[in-house]
């Protein structure tokens, strides 16, 4: 298995922990081993040490220099529409699942048991017909 992610400067990260839970960072200097300092002016994200066990390394990355200043991670950010693009990856799209999904009343998980009962209804219907027809023409 060959890793992708690496942690190096310009790095899209998701907040993992902490106050900033579920937003878009970059990395913008490693610390140390454990720490890197991240920005994420167009997301909220301000400019802090944080842990790398509170990161979610993504698959973007950015080009700006060592230590770079809020204005150009911003315009960076802005440049490669990294916000539209991760809005498009599964991962965002699974963690806008969950959060709808907690958001639901009971009445809607109702709902939603019921519409899942039909759907396999259909199916297991659908699944027999084909399965009669099988058997009969063999």
């Amino acid at each position: 298995m060959v890793f992708k992610r690496f942690v190096e400067v310009g790095r899209v990260a998701l907040v993992a922990d902490g106050v900033d839970k579920g937003k878009l960072c970059v990395i913008i200097d490693v610390i140390n081993q454990r720490t890197a300092l991240v920005d994420g002016p167009c997301t909220g994200v301000r400019r802090q040490a944080m842990n790398f066990n509170k990161l979610w390394l993504t698959d973007f990355k950015i080009r700006i220099s060592p230590s770079a200043r809020e204005k150009q991670v911003r315009k960076r950010f802005v440049e490669g529409d990294i916000g539209a693009k991760w809005e498009k990856t599964s991962w965002a799209k699974k963690i806008a699942m969950k959060n709808k999904r907690k958001t639901l009343t009971d009445f809607h998980r109702f709902k939603l048991k019921v519409l899942k009962q039909q759907k396999s209804r259909i199916l297991r219907g659908k699944f027999n017909e084909m399965k009669h027809e099988l058997k009969n023409s063999s």
